[in-house]
């Protein structure tokens, strides 16, 4: 709500977000800078073909079995919710 206000995450936003970033460094040995360059990438990219939504966005790094089945191993996760196409890729 404040966000929508004053265009400022909640501080309870920011410690969640924070939290979940040192999370996810730990499940993969992914630093938070890395994990925030690949989601900045990800969102310029899709961002060209269609419009999204970017506050429902969530992009993280989770474990899943190999194909073997034998071993976990880390898998980039993203939940991009799209409004729509853009005109010139319709």
């Amino acid at each position: 709500m404040f966000e929508k206000l004053f265009g400022k995450k909640a501080s309870s936003t920011v410690a969640k977000d924070r939290l979940r970033l040192v999370l996810i460094h730990d499940r993969a040995n992914c630093s938070p800078e890395i994990l925030e360059l690949i989601k900045t990438d990800i969102i310029n990219v899709i961002s060209k073909y269609m419009e999204i939504d970017r506050q429902g966005l969530e992009i993280q790094i989770t474990q899943t079995k190999s194909n073997s089945g034998n071993k976990s191993v880390p898998a980039l996760y993203a939940n991009i919710p799209i409004k729509s196409l853009k005109n010139s890729y319709k």
